[in-house]
C-alpha cells in the first residue's frame, strides 16, 4: 500500500519543491506545507484549518478531481485576495493517493 504521494508546492517567492507527503497521517495540504517549513512561521494556517481565514489559500496547477467545494470554504475565498478560477484553501485538501501528482502554488500573503 503506498503512503506517500509525490507532490510539487511552489512556495510564495517562486521556488519549487518536490515533496513526499504521507497519506497515513490525515493530514491536509496546509499542514504539509506547514510540516515541511515552506512559509514562514504564522503565515500558513492562521486558524488551524478550520476554512476560517485564507492564509492557506494556493491556486491548483494540475488537473486534479479534487473533492467539492463546502460552503465554508467558498465563502472564505469570495472574501479572501487573490483569488482565481483555480483558488481553493490548503486545508481542506486531503493528502490521500489521489492526490499523487499535485502541483499547487501558495498564494501571496494578504
Amino acid at each position: 500500500m503506498i503512503t506517500d504521494i509525490n507532490i510539487t508546492i511552489i512556495d510564495r517567492e517562486g521556488a519549487k519543491h518536490q515533496i513526499e507527503a504521507p497519506t497515513d497521517m490525515a493530514m491536509n495540504l496546509m499542514e504539509v506545507v506547514r510540516s515541511f517549513e515552506l512559509a514562514p512561521e504564522g503565515t500558513i494556517g492562521v486558524c488551524g484549518g478550520m476554512a476560517m481565514c485564507a492564509s492557506c489559500q494556493c491556486y491548483v496547477l494540475s488537473d486534479h478531481n479534487l473533492p467539492e467545494m463546502q460552503d465554508d470554504e467558498e465563502a472564505m475565498l469570495s472574501e479572501a485576495f487573490y483569488v482565481k478560477d483555480n483558488s481553493r484553501l490548503g486545508c481542506q485538501i486531503q493528502m490521500t493517493t489521489e492526490m499523487e501528482g499535485l502541483e499547487v502554488e501558495l498564494a501571496p500573503e494578504s
